[in-house]
């Protein structure tokens, strides 16, 4: 809790009670009231208070509340979906919320987490608390990243954009997907200072996909993300029933079309008259079938600093990763895009940390909608987790704002679950706090 510096009686509602309207979520109407940023104070006529720490994001909501200020978008992360419904195209809302097939892979990631229960502990010292961690290199508040989402623009204008100036603001980790409305220059400047990693579809033109590479070290991108279950689209209903494939219509291919090879393979830089061709040469090379574990020496050929591979599922394939020299593997099947019918993520998710036996970085993705879901993913041996559409509504709802509201919402969360947990550090998240529901 904050220090809050005051006397009986001293802390009084504004004279106004009418619900004032706000420009953004975290706006402060009152006249009795000022947020201080850089000494984070809340400070009132005869009040002052003292904020530190993650889950004061839910302190700053009810002392905002005093000034009659609600947040604009759920605290309850669950709710975002509803919402974004009704706020997203059809087309929009489908691509993003839709899986592949009956979508019983998404509905079992969510599952997976109920088949958990957290068994808080007493009396134990939890006074300060500290979420911080280093992952591949990358200092971390919280164990959270945005995970890799393409065409971002489908859901607000800014798209990549602003997800790069939100997670700079909350200096979280925003992991870029090939596939972005934006390219990896532009998503570069607008993260500025920020940590960020490079996801890479790897497409058939080898050399296409050197320069991707070289671009992203060149842009300070300092982790290499490969997803290796999408070198081909999945069967997704919600998608086939609009017939809409962004990528067939200019979206999320700015990275291709801005790149020197690819250009060249068009025969120049894509304008009006040769964008369709430039559209059916990015059919062409999106994905390779025939990729091996074999081929993996050629990122490490062309990539000098950590690589992850996403998509992993089956402990052999960790081994396999570890084998190769890999640094990290992220438990994921894809939010459930990919494979209907498939594992959840959460339950490969022990049999996977068994497998590389901490001779590699295990992350985890896939379901993620609460604090408590990231403990649980932690106490199951994942070192940190990748959220996806949870910040991909928050985007669509709210731009920037939005999605730092969700990393907020999530961080403040995840503390909380663990201070009242007896938990005072990411050491303590084990399996040992959990029995099966």
């Amino acid at each position: 809790m904050p220090h809050i510096v005051a006397g009986p009686g001293d802390i009084f509602r504004p004279p106004h009670r009418v619900r004032r309207p706000t420009r953004g979520i975290y706006a402060v109407p009152s006249p009795c009231r000022t947020w201080h940023l850089e000494d984070r104070r809340y400070r009132y006529p005869q009040v002052e208070v003292l904020l530190s720490g993650l889950a004061d994001f839910q302190n700053s909501i009810y002392l905002q509340g005093l000034g009659d200020v609600l947040p604009t978008l759920p605290t309850d992360l669950t709710k975002l979906e509803g919402l974004a419904e009704r706020a997203l195209s059809a087309q929009a809302f489908g691509y993003v919320a839709g899986s592949a097939g009956s979508e019983a892979t998404a509905r079992a990631n969510r599952a997976a987490f109920d088949r958990w229960r957290i068994v808080p502990r007493m009396l134990r010292d939890v006074a300060e608390r500290d979420l911080s961690v280093e992952v591949l290199g990358t200092s971390m508040p919280s164990p959270v990243l945005l995970a890799p989402i393409g065409v971002q623009s489908i859901f607000h204008p800014d798209g990549e954009l602003a997800v790069a100036r939100a997670a700079a603001a909350e200096k979280v980790p925003m992991v870029l997907s090939t596939a972005s409305s934006y390219s990896i220059e532009d998503v570069a400047e607008a993260n500025g200072d920020g940590p960020r990693w490079y996801q890479l579809y790897w497409p058939k033109d080898r050399e296409l996909a050197v320069s991707f590479l070289e671009r992203a070290k060149a842009a300070g991108y300092t982790a290499l993300v490969v997803t290796l279950d999408t070198f081909t689209l999945a069967w997704r209903p919600r998608d086939l029933d609009q017939a809409y494939l962004p990528f067939l219509r200019g979206i999320g291919v700015a990275n291709y079309f801005s790149d020197p090879v690819f250009q060249k393979a068009v025969g120049g830089p894509v304008t009006k008259e040769n964008r369709d061709m430039a559209i059916l040469h990015w059919v062409a090379n999106f994905g390779n079938p025939s990729l091996t574990w074999d081929d993996l020496i050629f990122l490490r050929d062309h990539w000098d600093g950590p690589i992850a591979l996403k998509g992993i599922q089956h402990p052999d394939d960790a081994r396999q990763a570890v084998d190769a020299g890999m640094d990290a593997v992220i438990v994921s099947n894809h939010g459930g895009r990919q494979v209907d019918g498939a594992i959840a993520s959460l339950d490969a998710l022990p049999g996977v940390v068994e497998a590389v036996h901490d001779q590699a970085t295990v992350l985890f993705d896939s379901g993620i909608r609460t604090g408590a879901d990231i403990a649980k993913a932690l106490a199951l041996g994942a070192k940190a987790v990748l959220v996806a559409r949870p910040y991909a509504y928050g985007l669509g709802l709210a731009g920037q704002a939005g999605v730092q509201h969700v990393l907020r919402c999530l961080q403040a969360e995840l503390e909380l679950t663990m201070t009242l947990s007896g938990i005072s550090s990411l050491d303590g998240l084990t399996k040992d706090i959990l029995v099966r529901a």
